[in-house]
């Protein structure tokens, strides 16, 4: 047994057990195959491997949650401003810093802990038993009780409980969609295969978390736990590093700059105060103390968090459950989108498409319920056979439709169903009596059936198989002609020629004979071909033709074959019509490690749109690749195979529905409709968001430097300090965060998904949004110092009544510039922020606590302002007006110019 567990402990080649005999196989695990294993050995192995569980992976916990809410240079800020406070005996500075501190952590770590438990809810699992051998007898027993050399066996609708090399299998057909995203159930066989054999097309092995479709099952345990196939990806998921989201990187930019050009400016100050003018240090401090809160948008976390809230808000309302807050803004930079097939584009159901025959053709989307079939005797019989020649089922339980057998049959008996045939009528009319199930080897099934004293053969398999053991052709309705060699090489043209649609073929044949012991394949009569498809999803194609009018690529990664996956990806839209030149399908092996790849091959990479046959490591490198071009990316998925790579990509979004526990615990968001076109809405919502936040980033950096600027020129002229620290604190934590966030949480304009996405390397601002910030702060800080001036020696008031002047000036200029940030396309009045009722309630707040700072005795004491008369209130509206007045000025010019 050492060498059995060398070989599933170390590399993918000593796993290969699709290359071992079966003979050779049970002696590695020491095992018979009649008997099993002893209760001593299995609980011995349970010991040694453990249980048959992968490894799930833990939400993080509410107290990592709550320090992630403290990584920020901001915060980080703060936290310096309030111990300098306390440090310097100022107490009410330092809990008012504080308080803010515990705002921004609270708004982040609720909104957070919302999302995860959501998350969690949806990952609750239950244990399913299993069949297996052990002492000669059969047993049932916890799935995760198996272990290495048990003898397991399964039956049609099972779950594979554990990787299996397979010993026996009687008409065995396997859904391996969650693994390798191949939509049609698979044969099996027990026969030894080749070492570098795909994982796709090992046909001998059974594979944790498929299901059995049809058939049975006798396997021998060759992998349990995070030893098997599910386990690897498990694994290659947790080890797929996640990315940082762009407003992450760009908002942790903002504020380091922000952290540099405040500590920059505070010694500055303090240097010029203290050794030039020679000041107190007790001045210096609290200069060095008001520059510090002036320079540091403390709003912007908050505005920011609640921001993206509200976007998880509103997509919750859309049927996605985002994970984490950021998630939805990372959708708004997204340039391409890689799409999985199989449950995501499509339905993941067979349907009947199209039934072709020798009299005439029938396609399904042409056809009406039950007049389809009137007039076409031809394709009435082709599908008699499909009906007849059929293990599925369609039963229904609790009022909910609940097929069972292979998907192939189920998608003929509800296209019967639509067409008006029902296998039960048809049985009742033609009673079964023989079955010849479905051989992998021969390619085609059989069934007998008494017909007035004679049987009636119904025969359907690959077309070529079927082809090979005809005789004759259907010519009319009740005729038929010899199947000469140039015939059944046009038929099989043709299957090829609907194969390169993307359909799954069958063919259909009959005959009768005198005794139910005939040889069912031999000397049969041709009846045409039923062409099959995993159809794409409603709405799939106009939300891609939305993503790509947006700018944005959507390219289809699937494990599915080349043919199915082009046809889908015309289907959709992803690609043109069949000559488009620009439709360039690549199979996974092409695609290369991301380290070895020239740059050539990449270019070969770019130029592509369709990816089939990719396994999850290609999945992965796929992600990377693109990653490393500087591309933002998100993956959708469903599978076990898509985990790895929604992880790594910069958002990774999965199904509700139909989606693995191992793909929805790695994802950023989960559609809980499964629909695609609620990514469309997600990549809407994230670009208004963008939108949002840079307009309350400008607004608050603006006011803040006007603030800087303010503090720092008095200083350096010896006039007294226009701010006090903590009138500065209480204009950023509430006058500004009040306007900002009413920009925040703005509507959209309509027009987010006519523009191009974000280049990722822009930054949250550029060089024209710094000159305007720049420029209008600096006339506010004019100002807000020509104002204190004018109320110190022209008015003649005090300090104090002049500082309450300059505070009050920068306050009410703050709520006027809001109306500044308009678009330049749009016009004074009728714009986005005219027409946004949150603004105009913040500024009504805004008033009133104003209002409060001076009136109030309590807060008129700790922010030391004074009660004003009419002349200084005049002098403040007067001044404060001045930017509102300018800035719409300079957004005239602008529009002007757009206009022209």
């Amino acid at each position: 047994m050492d060498s059995t567990s060398d070989k599933r402990g170390g590399s993918p080649e000593k796993h290969a057990w699709h290359a071992v005999d079966i003979k050779d196989t049970l002696a590695e695990f020491d095992v018979r195959k009649e008997n099993g294993l002893t209760g001593d050995e299995a609980q011995e192995r349970l010991k040694r491997y453990g249980p048959n569980q992968l490894r799930e992976a833990q939400s993080q916990p509410w107290w990592r949650i709550l320090l992630g809410q403290f990584q920020s240079i901001v915060i980080y800020l703060l936290g310096g401003a309030a111990i300098l406070a306390f440090a310097t005996g100022r107490l009410p500075e330092g809990f008012a810093v504080l308080a803010v501190l515990l705002v921004n952590t609270t708004i982040g770590f609720v909104s957070e802990w919302k999302a995860v438990r959501s998350m969690a809810a949806l990952r609750r699992l239950g244990e399913h038993m299993t069949r297996v051998r052990r002492e000669g007898n059969e047993r049932e027993i916890a799935a995760s009780e198996i272990v290495p050399g048990d003898i397991v066996m399964l039956e049609a609708g099972d779950l594979v409980p554990a990787d299996l090399r397979l010993l026996e299998a009687e008409h065995l057909r396997v859904n391996e969609a969650p693994l390798t995203g191949e939509s049609v159930a698979v044969s099996k066989m027990t026969d030894t295969l080749a070492a570098d054999t795909d994982l796709a097309d090992r046909n001998n092995m059974l594979y944790k978390g498929t299901s059995i479709a049809d058939g049975t099952a006798v396997g021998v345990a060759a992998a349990t736990g995070s030893e098997t196939e599910l386990g690897r990806v498990s694994a290659l998921a947790e080890s797929a590093e996640g990315t940082v989201t762009p407003l992450q990187r760009r908002l942790d930019q903002l504020g380091r700059r922000l952290a540099i050009l405040t500590i920059f400016i505070a010694i500055a100050v303090a240097a010029v105060g203290f050794l030039v003018r020679e000041q107190q240090a007790a001045l210096v401090i609290e200069t060095a103390l008001a520059l510090g809160v002036a320079a540091i948008p403390e709003g912007l976390p908050i505005v920011a968090t609640i921001a993206l809230a509200r976007g998880m808000y509103l997509m919750a309302a859309r049927n996605a459950l985002v994970n984490q807050l950021t998630a939805v803004e990372t959708l708004g930079a997204t340039r391409v989108i890689f799409s999985d097939k199989t449950g995501t584009l499509t339905e993941n159901r067979m349907r009947l498409q199209k039934i072709v025959t020798p009299t005439g053709d029938l396609a399904m989307e042409e056809a009406e319920t039950g007049e389809a079939l009137a007039d076409k005797a031809g394709v009435r019989r082709v599908l008699e056979v499909g009906l007849l020649c059929n293990g599925a089922s369609l039963k229904q339980q609790q009022g909910e439709d609940n097929p069972r057998g292979d998907p192939t049959e189920i998608a003929l008996l509800a296209g019967g169903k639509d067409l008006g045939l029902e296998r039960k009528s048809l049985l009742e009319e033609r009673p079964e009596s023989r079955v010849e199930k479905f051989e992998p080897r021969l390619k085609k099934m059989a069934t007998f059936h008494q017909e007035n004293g004679r049987y009636y053969v119904a025969v359907k398999g690959a077309p070529e198989a079927v082809l090979d053991v005809c005789s004759d052709i259907l010519a009319a309705e009740d005729s038929t002609e010899p199947l000469d060699d140039d015939t059944r090489r046009q038929w099989i043209e043709r299957a090829n020629e609907l194969a390169g649609e993307g359909l799954r073929l069958l063919a259909m044949a009959e005959k009768k004979t005198e005794t139910e012991d005939s040889d069912p394949y031999e000397k049969l009569c041709f009846l045409g071909l039923v062409g099959l498809l995993d159809p794409p999803r409603e709405k799939v194609k106009e939300a891609i033709d939305a993503c790509q009018a947006a700018g944005i690529r959507v390219e289809m990664v699937t494990g599915d074959q080349a043919e199915t996956a082009t046809a889908i990806a015309r289907a959709v839209g992803i690609v043109g019509g069949k000559d488009d030149p620009e439709t360039v399908c690549m199979l996974g092996r092409d695609i290369g490690s991301p380290e070895d790849i020239d740059e050539d091959h990449q270019e070969k990479i770019y130029r592509a749109n369709i990816f089939a046959r990719v396994s999850p490591e290609q999945k992965l490198d796929l992600v990377t690749i693109y990653q490393n071009r500087g591309e933002i990316v998100a993956m959708t998925g469903d599978g076990v195979n898509d985990a790895p790579a929604l992880k790594k990509a910069d958002i990774g979004i999965a199904m509700g529905k139909r989606g693995t526990e191992a793909a929805k615990q790695v994802a950023d968001m989960v559609l809980k409709d499964d629909a695609f076109e609620t990514i469309v809405a997600a990549v809407r919502q994230g670009r208004v968001i963008f939108g949002n936040i840079r307009k309350s980033v400008v607004f608050m950096l603006t006011t803040n430097v006007a603030e800087v600027l303010a503090v720092a020129i008095a200083t350096g002229a010896g006039w007294p300090l226009p701010l006090l620290p903590l009138q500065i604190l209480y204009l950023n934590v509430l006058t500004d965060v009040f306007p900002a966030l009413a920009l925040g949480v703005g509507p959209a304009s309509g027009n987010e998904m006519k523009e191009p996405p974000r280049s990722p390397r822009e930054s949250v601002l550029t060089r024209a949004h710094w000159t305007e910030i720049t420029g209008f702060a600096a006339l506010m800080a004019t100002c807000v110092l020509a104002a204190l001036l004018l109320a110190e020696h022209w008015l003649g008031l005090t300090e104090l009544e002049a500082v309450t002047v300059s505070f009050l000036t920068l306050a009410f200029g703050k709520l006027w510039f809001t109306f500044v940030l308009r678009n330049p396309r749009s016009p004074i009045l009728g714009n986005e922020i005219t027409r946004n009722p949150w603004v105009w309630g913040a500024l009504a707040l805004c008033i009133v606590l104003l209002a409060a700072a001076v009136y109030l005795p309590l807060l008129s004491g700790l922010l030391q302002t004074r009660i004003l008369g009419w002349q200084p209130w005049l002098l403040i509206l007067t001044m404060s007006v001045i930017p509102l007045l300018a800035g719409q000025t300079v957004r005239e010019i602008q529009r002007r110019r757009v206009a022209e």
